[in-house]
This record gives structure tokens, sequence and C-alpha cells, in this order.
């Protein structure tokens, strides 16, 4: 095993907790959840084998699911941005990821934080479209994932900060 899985692992194991035990009780003015536990699939190494990687995703929002009783919301919406990751890192970083040579410390904030709120939104809106799963509250489902979207993005880039690995 080398330290980049090492690393995916502890990362793994460390945002399952932080989500099931920290992140599910803060509930701010009734509809504000953040879920930085998706770090793990939008920080997942670039040259990865990806089967694994959305067996992976799979697999972590399946055990949040497990721990939160939500039905399986969260492991579809962890599936669907692990699919559609190639896609938006080919938006937000061009040839960088054409090259495959993407390293997340190495990159620009801006594009950093353009690929988070990518993923994060589309991730936010299919979970809370399964969670209500009523037309009729379309507008509760946009508000929601508009807000714990802003929240899920900042506290993402304030971990990937904290977390990064950078030399400066």
């Amino acid at each position: 095993m080398n330290s980049v899985n090492i690393n995916s692992i502890i990362r793994f194991v460390v945002l399952i907790l932080a989500q099931v035990l920290v992140f599910n009780n803060i509930n701010f003015l009734g509809n504000i959840n953040p879920y930085p536990y998706i770090l793990f699939i939008l920080l997942f190494p670039i040259n990865n084998n990806r089967t694994l990687f959305i067996f992976l995703s799979f697999m972590l929002g399946l055990f949040v699911d497990l721990f939160s009783d939500s039905g399986g919301i969260h492991a579809a919406a962890c599936v669907t941005i692990a699919f559609i990751r190639p896609p938006v890192l080919k938006f937000t970083f061009g040839m960088i990821y054409e090259y495959q040579t993407i390293k997340f410390n190495n990159t620009e904030f801006s594009s950093r934080i353009v690929y988070f709120s990518i993923l994060v939104v589309i991730h936010h809106l299919i979970m809370f479209l399964l969670e209500i799963f009523n037309i009729y509250n379309i507008i509760f489902v946009l508000q929601k994932t508009l807000f714990s979207s802003i929240f899920t993005i900042l506290l993402c880039a304030l971990i990937s900060i904290l977390f990064s690995n950078k030399q400066r």
C-alpha cells in the first residue's frame, strides 16, 4: 500500500465519522445541514480505477445512509456525482485534467471552488429531491439545496485549506 491509498482510507473513515457524529447533528435555521463527507469524492485521486472509485462512493453514501437512517438518498447522490466527476473536472481544470496531472493542493483556489460548487450543488439537489420526493415542494427543495450547498462549499473549502500539504 502506498501513501495515497492510506490517505484515502483515513479520509474515508474520518469523513464518515465526522459526518455521523458531528455534522448530522447540525440543523441551522431548520433546513441548513452541512455534508462535508463528499470531500472524499471531490478529492479522490484522478488516475485511480474508475470502477473502484464509483464503488467507494457508493459505500461512502451507504455508510452515511445506514447511520442516518435515510433510505439510500446519500448513496444515490454520491454515485451520481462520482459518475459525472470526469466531465466536471474537464470543464473546471481543462488541459491539466487532459494530461491526468491534477494535484488538488496545487490548483488555483478559484478553480477548486468552481469544481466544489458544481458537484456539491448537484449532490444536494439529487439528495433533497429524493428526500422530499414531491414536485409541489420544489421551492423548498431548491431553498434547502441552495443554503446547504453554500454551507457545505464553505466548509469543504475550509477543510481543504486546513489540511492541504501545499508548501508555501
